[in-house]
Formats: structure tokens, sequence, C-alpha cells
């Protein structure tokens, strides 16, 4: 059944737009206010970002511990704010049920904001945090440097974020300043909310009358018309004039520079082995001005010149095809943009004004108008690329054949979710699987991109002795996508070794992606000196034992699969658990950044888990306080529950500019040794995340996933039921337990073990 929508204005000029989409499990709310950095006063800069923070420390009505990020973080949801140019987004996705509870704190803590000197205090110096982290991140500096080649005194060139200095507290300037901002701006006719979820649109349209009738009456404000903007970089793009739609045009030429099928630019580039990644990514809009960029990586020896020209003669071939045929394509494409989206990524689309759909009329007028303001010239050989299968909702047509018993099924997510998900698992113990990754990582990527472009996410990575492939989507999608993938890994056509280059990582997410290697407890090994080639990754495959599970999918979805899975390399095998370890574990990562990082990962045993996950709920709250808040150890804290290599277990992670990871640890030993007081409503509301129906789809798949790797039954009731007879003494006796010298930690940081006592 398709999404049917509501645009409506209320009283006091608030924009509020409803979208019924029966498919979605959860609801979202997206609140845009029409002002941002750009539109602070000058002499303040980070004003408009400073705000923003303030908003959620909690108000009169709901204080801090029961505000919005505590209310939907207690519910399993997802919230966060941002702050761009011109524009602040606030918003959430809830079970349905809690909509009501998220909206009425969200426009509660933004029309009668508690802006307390302490708070004001506490809080500027997380904002200081963030700076430091800012200005030590390689992609965020580099960045910044782009957008000082923006030429004149446009606002783009300046410093927005605020830090110690800019955000003058005592000054009465400024507190006039941060409460004239809030007064002007954040009132019903600079407000967009978008309420998106199952629920009837009567019944959104009753909430969002009954909450967002708390903000001030008052008229759109006009926004400053921002100076010319020009660039001279030769792959960033500046546009003046643009008509309305610029911005969906934009999305239509990004799309079709980001497919590298045969006669695209990118297809070119990989022709010559040149393209080591591609990100093309809009960096500001507003009133006619556009500003994007091509983040282009290309190989040592590549022609960068020649690139260029290729970029420019293919603008020159797309400025001359059929706007309907290539408005056609991008419709198919935005549809299944729209199917595949959550209720958050609807939400905050609608409270853009930038709904996934093909280009209307005044778009399409935009359209041409960007493409004349590119640069190009008649060069090179180019084609549209055909219908993407990737994109087709029906099967393709292959012999069926039987499932190889090394696959598992689950049946935990109904085929009607449209939603499927496959995992292949290798044992490889071969000591050349290291250098054999590189190649199937290089020979993956172009799948990839395809992949991500058709709303599919296709994962190949390594773990210890394992490599794993995901792919999860539209049923469809999965099994033509892995029959591909699985051909390439088997016969790459490449055999360059080097991987498409990843964008460097703050130190705390870093520490995240090297957590399933530590859990293993692999230790680098020497890698054999042999080439490459395809009798080395024959003969790893012959010796590889795998495994897999198979989510979501129908039976004649089952029976397309088993053909494709005919061709999987391997010997078929059962999983076997990964082995818990006993006592503390320090593992020293090297991650690059300057700040203090720390991962400590405490591995439950299966009886134990229903317990640790209610922990982990009651615990988030007193983390957040304790180190984030209280102790200001850093903008990056949190804690929760996670499954990593089958095992699950509490994670606490910490990146902090100035304590040190013994520091940190000895926070957390004594926040963990004050206890948790059991609250029956969040044992209520933690049982309740674990239904599929309230579950995300690709939650539901990972966690059969994560099971199926423990040996484990896949049984959501009996973890409801579990979590609903965790007592007060069974919360005291995990925390002892975690306490004692004999429980096994890790701890997994970007130093070396601070003591011996550690270890």
């Amino acid at each position: 059944m398709p999404d049917t929508t509501r645009h409506l204005t209320l009283a006091n000029g608030l924009q509020l737009t409803l979208r019924h989409a029966p498919r979605l499990k959860r609801s979202a709310a997206a609140l845009r206010v029409h002002a941002g950095s750009h539109d602070a006063p000058a002499a303040w800069p980070g004003l408009a970002h400073f705000l923003e923070h303030l908003f959620f420390l909690g108000t009169a009505h709901f204080p801090l511990e029961d505000g919005l990020m505590r209310y939907v973080q207690s519910l399993g949801g997802q919230v966060n704010a941002s702050t761009r140019e011109r524009t602040t987004d606030f918003f959430f996705e809830v079970p349905p049920a809690a909509l009501a509870g998220g909206l009425e704190r969200l426009c509660q803590m933004l029309a009668e904001p508690d802006l307390g000197i302490e708070r004001q205090s506490r809080e500027r110096e997380v904002i200081h945090a963030e700076f430091i982290a800012w200005s030590r991140n390689p992609q965020a500096q580099q960045q910044f440097a782009l957008l000082q080649s923006v030429a004149g005194n446009h606002p783009l060139i300046g410093f927005h974020a605020g830090n110690r200095y800019s955000l003058a507290l005592r000054n009465i300037a400024f507190q006039q300043a941060l409460t004239g901002f809030h007064q002007r701006f954040y009132q019903g006719g600079q407000i967009t909310l978008s309420l998106c979820g199952p629920q009837p649109l009567d019944e959104l349209e009753q909430l969002g009358r009954l909450y967002a009738g708390v903000f001030e009456t008052g008229a759109p404000v006009p926004q400053t018309l921002p100076p010319a903007l020009t660039a001279n970089k030769p792959l960033l793009f500046a546009h003046e004039g643009l008509p309305e739609g610029a911005e969906q045009a934009l999305e239509l030429l990004i799309a079709n520079l980001g497919d590298n099928r045969p006669g695209s630019w990118l297809e070119a580039l990989e022709r010559r082995d040149w393209l080591k990644g591609c990100k093309v990514e809009k960096l500001y809009a507003f009133a006619g001005q556009l500003l994007w960029h091509i983040d282009l990586k290309l190989a040592p020896d590549a022609d960068t010149d020649e690139a260029l020209k290729l970029l420019h003669g293919w603008f020159d071939f797309f400025r001359q095809a059929e706007p309907a045929q290539l408005n056609g394509a991008f419709g198919r494409l935005q549809q299944r943009r729209e199917r595949s989206a959550s209720a958050l990524e609807l939400a905050r689309r609608d409270s853009a004004g930038q709904p996934f759909a093909a280009l209307d009329t005044q778009a399409l007028v935009a359209l041409e108008a960007l493409l004349e303001q590119l640069p190009r010239h008649a060069y090179g050989q180019w084609q549209l690329p055909t219908a993407e299968p990737l994109l087709f909702d029906e099967l393709p047509t292959v012999k069926t054949a039987e499932l190889p018993p090394a696959l598992a099924m689950s049946d935990l997510l109904p085929p009607t979710r449209q939603y499927a998900a496959l995992y292949l698992r290798w044992y490889m113990p071969s000591a050349l699987r290291q250098r054999l990754q590189g190649i199937l990582e290089h020979a993956l990527h172009p799948m990839q991109v395809r992949c991500e472009q058709a709303c599919v996410q296709l994962q190949f990575n390594a773990s210890g002795e394992y490599w794993q492939l995901r792919c999860a989507g539209h049923p469809a999608a999965v099994v033509r996508a892995m029959g591909q993938a699985l051909a390439l890994m088997q016969a790459p056509s490449n055999w360059q070794p080097s991987p498409p280059q990843a964008p460097a990582l703050i130190p705390i997410r870093a520490l995240i992606n090297q957590l399933p290697d530590a859990v293993l407890g692999t230790r680098p090994a020497a890698i054999p000196s042999s080439t490459p080639d395809q009798a080395l990754l024959d003969g790893a495959w012959q010796h590889s034992r795998w495994q897999g599970l198979a989510v979501g999918f129908d039976t004649s979805a089952e029976q397309a699969l088993g053909a494709v899975l005919q061709g999987c390399p391997g010997r078929g095998a059962v999983p076997t658990p990964a082995a818990l370890w006993t006592g503390h574990r320090w593992h020293h990562a090297e991650v690059p950044g300057s700040e203090n990082a720390l991962l400590l990962f405490c591995p439950l045993s299966a009886g134990q888990q229903a317990c640790g996950r209610l922990l982990a709920q009651l615990l988030q709250g007193p983390v957040y306080q304790r180190l984030r808040v209280e102790l200001q150890l850093g903008y990056a804290v949190f804690s929760t529950f996670r499954q990593v290599e089958g095992i699950g277990g509490l994670l606490f992670g910490v990146q902090s500019p100035h304590a040190s990871q013994a520091e940190i640890l000895d926070h957390l030993r004594e926040l963990l040794g004050q206890g948790i007081t059991l609250d029956s409503h969040a044992r209520q509301a933690l049982a309740e995340q674990f239904d599929e129906p309230a579950m995300a789809n690709a939650e539901v798949a990972e966690w059969a996933w994560q099971t199926h790797l423990a040996t484990q039954p896949a049984d959501l009731l009996a973890l409801q039921r579990s979590i609903l007879l965790t007592q007060q003494a069974d919360l005291d006796d995990l925390l002892r337990d975690l306490l004692g010298p004999d429980c096994a930690w890790l701890c997994l940081a970007n130093s070396a073990a601070p003591d011996a006592s550690w270890h």
C-alpha cells in the first residue's frame, strides 16, 4: 500500500507535513527551524550550535532525566540534532505508541528552554571538547580547508562551530543575542514539522496540532541573503541564481555521477585502473546558491588532467540527454529509496521539503539551469546505462536448486516485510588470507557502489581467521547481488591488492571497527611473501569452511537463492561459537588521532544476557550524566549492550581530549560501584523492544545472525520473558561480578596499558 501525505498550516504559522506509511514499524518526527549558524550574529560564532545543545539539558516541565534524549533512548529509539548554515534540525524515531511522548518533549524543550547560566557553563565545555576533536580530525580539517577556497566574503569561509572563547557567557550582549535568536526564529512561522508512521493521517494531525501549538505565533522571518558564491577548485562546483527545485535536480545529477556501469564517468576511470574512491556531496544550498564537491581519490599513476577532461566530457553528454529518460530512471530509484527508507529518513526528507520522488516540472527547469553552469566540452564516448536489475522487484529466472545444508534459514522476518538478509562466513586457515583479502575488497568495490545506489547493503569484512559477506535489502536484489559477488570473489578480474581508500575515522570509531578482532583475540601474523594469483586463491577457497544464515526469504526466493549458492566456495560446516576468555585483557590499537579513546567490553554468558541488556539500558542515563555532563570527559560518551562475533556483553565507550585511559576506567568502575535501581517501567519498555513488529528489519536480521554464531536459539519471546523476570538481586549480582577480579573484561584503547593491574 503506497504512502499518503497531508500538508497544512497551523494557527501559529507552523507548517505541518504528515505521512501515513503502513509498512513502517516505527514513527518519527523531524522539526526544522529555518535558521542556522549563518543567521547568528557574526560577533558570536557558534551561537546557533550552542543553543541547539542547550535545548537537550532539560526544562522545568521535563528535567534532564525525563527529557527527550533519555525518553527516546529508554525505548531503544534514535534521537539527534544538527545545526547547518541556514537550518537547524531536531529529529527522533520511536515505537508508534511513544510518538506523542516524544513530540511533547521535543516541542516543549524548543519553545520553553531553560537557558540558566550554570548549564550554559557546563555545556560550553562540551562544545569546546567537540571543537578540539574537530580541530584534530584530518577529514574535518580537509573540508574546512576546502571551504576556504570559496571566494570573497561568503560566510562559508567563517568559523561557526563555537568554542570556549567565542561563546562569551558573562557578556550581557551575548546573552541578549542568545535569547534574541531564540525568540526571533523558534516560533511558528519559522518551523516545519513532519510526522511519519503507520498511524492514520488523522491521528498524526491530532498529535501535531496538540503539541506544536506550544510555539509562539509568528510570520516567516526573511533570512539575510548571502554574497555571491564562487569557487576556484576543479572539483568544487558553485552555482548562483538557480530556480526553486535545484536541490532535487542536484540529487538526480549526483545519482548519475555515482553510477559506475558501462558508459559512465566512474566506469571510464575504473577501466583505466585509476579509481580509488569517489564521493559526491552537497555542501550548501540556500537562496538559489548551490555548492557541491566531488571527493575523488585516484591511483598514483592516474592522469589527473585526463580524469577532469573526461568529467567535463560526461557533463556535456549528460547535458544533451533526454530529460524524460533521465527522470524516469531517477523516479524508479527514488521509489526504491522511499520503500527502503526508515520512518526517520522519511520524516527528515519531508521536513526538508524533499520527499523521495522524481523531479517535478519546476525541478526539471532547475536541472537545465544547473547543467548550463557546469564546465563541459565534447570529449569521450558515453552512454546512459540500461535499467538497473538491482531495482527489479521480480526474482531472476534461474534453475531452482536445493539450499545447501550449511545455510540455516530463519523465519524471524515475515516475507511481507520485503526485506531480506543473507550472511555467509568462511573460516580461512590460509596464512595468505590477509593478502587475498585486499584483492577481494578491491574486486568487490564496484559491485558495492552499485548496491549502495540501489538501496542494497553489500559488506565484506574480515575478523580473525574469518571472512564474512553480508547482503541485505529487497529479496530479489539480494539474490542478484549475491550471485555476482560470489563470482567476483572466486575469480577477480583485477589483482591489484590495494583496497579503496577509507576516510580517516575519529579514534573511538576506529576502535569500534577493531573490536571484533580484539574479541577474537587475533594477533598479527607474518604474511607469506607469495604474490597472490588465481591458483593461490583457488587453494585458499578449497581449504575454507563456510556456513550462513538467510532471513526474510519466501519460498520462491529461497529456491532462487539455492541456485546462487550452488557456486558458494569452500566446504559446508556448522558454526563454532567464539570462546570466552577469563580475567582482564588490554588490547592496544594503533589508530590515528591525538585524543584518548577507550572501549570497555564486558562479555556475558547466555544466561546473563537478559539481565545484561536491562543493566545496559538502566546505565545509559547515569553514564551520560556522570561522564559527559558532570565530569565533562568529552562529547563522545556512550554505553550499550552489543553482540560481537556472537558474544553479547556491555560496551562502554569514551573519547576524551584530557582524561587518560586509566582515569576513564576509574570513573567507570566508580560509577558501576554505586549500583543501579531497578525501574519496572524501563524493564517493560525494554522487553517490548524485542518484538519483531517493533524492531527494525536490519536489527531482526542482525540479532538472528548473532544468535546463530553463538549457537543459541533465536527466540525473541524467550528473551522478552527473561527480561521481565529480572529482579533487583539479579542486577546487584551482575554488577558485583563486573567489579570482581575474575570478571572477563576487554579494554581496547589507543595507548598501551597504564599499569600491570589492568591486564
